[in-house]
């Protein structure tokens, strides 16, 4: 596994973080039941995998608990969220529940979750107050916040977060067809020591069969992407000997190599899934000229790739 430092946080973590939320849900999404569930977490553990993203929203705080139970907290950083809609009295009892749920007496990093542009001044100006006097007394390390990807295109709300100091952390959506964090975000976090998280980087547009032929023959007819990308194999340029084995492969390598981004999330319940994401997260850069390329053809689109999670 490699390594990096979440920006000013100072926390190592490990460049591949499982997510569980999304699809999978660590495997509660796909039947796996909670032993599955704590089985899977356990192997990514096994992996080199140290950073694990849950939410009270994802119903998975308990079987991330029971996974980590045995095992040294400075050996893993766990981060929840809570969504931000709510009171501050709400937001911090959501946070004692998210403790109470893991099995710990601090989370590393408790973070407001989904914060449209609408719902920010209420983020900043009530709620991060109230959890930074959590913070004081010892019940999270790290205050951060999450942006909702599919209604915020052009990262309006994080435009505003990586400018305010409370934030240590973000989450933000970022792919090889979304790109919009390379100008908008990163330099602004690498300047500020603002930890980044990568979600949206593998969605259904990449790994649905037919979804990305679907999407390219609409943005096509559009006339936001060159008619020739209207075909059965609009990315197969990104597939040879020098390049990626295959499209997730390539998705996860273009994400986790961008200048900016420290951790990049993936979700899944099954084994085999676990050890190809990492082996691609764990690979090395895509060829520059096959970035030049991905940069010159999608550097101007917005929203692609951004689903939320639903049937695959």
């Amino acid at each position: 596994m490699d390594y990096t430092t979440l920006g000013r946080t100072g926390l190592k973590v490990s460049v591949a973080g499982f997510g569980c939320g999304g699809n999978s849900k660590a495997g509660l999404g796909t039947g796996a039941g909670d032993r599955g569930a704590v089985a899977i977490l356990r192997e990514a553990m096994d992996l080199g995998i140290n950073f694990f993203d849950t939410a009270r929203s994802y119903g998975t705080e308990g079987v991330l608990g029971r996974a980590i139970a045995d095992v040294p907290r400075d050996q893993v950083v766990i981060s929840t969220k809570h969504l931000a809609g709510g009171s501050p009295e709400s937001t911090v009892a959501a946070l004692e529940k998210s403790l109470r749920e893991l099995g710990t007496d601090c989370v590393d990093i408790f973070m407001l979750h989904g914060v449209s542009p609408r719902q920010y001044d209420h983020a900043l100006n009530e709620l991060a107050p109230a959890l930074l006097r959590e913070k004081e007394r010892g019940k999270l390390r790290f205050l951060g916040i999450t942006e909702t990807s599919p209604n915020d295109h052009e990262h309006e709300m994080l435009g505003r977060a990586v400018h305010n100091g409370c934030w240590d952390v973000i989450m933000l959506g970022f792919n090889l067809m979304h790109q919009v964090a390379r100008d908008r975000v990163f330099p602004h976090t690498m300047a500020n020591g603002i930890g980044t998280l990568m979600m949206f980087t593998v969605r259904n547009v990449f790994s649905v069969p037919g979804r990305l032929e679907e999407t390219m023959r609409e943005l096509a007819a559009d006339g936001k992407v060159p008619a020739e990308l209207a075909t059965d194999n609009p990315l197969g340029f990104l597939i040879h000997d020098r390049g990626a084995t295959s499209l997730i492969d390539a998705a996860y390598r273009y994400a986790r190599h961008e200048p900016g981004a420290d951790v990049v999330l993936f979700g899944t319940g099954n084994p085999d899934h676990l050890r190809s994401n990492v082996a691609s997260i764990l690979s090395p850069p895509l060829p520059d000229a096959d970035r030049a390329k991905l940069a010159a053809l999608f550097g101007h689109l917005r929203g692609v790739g951004l689903e939320v999670p639903g049937p695959r």
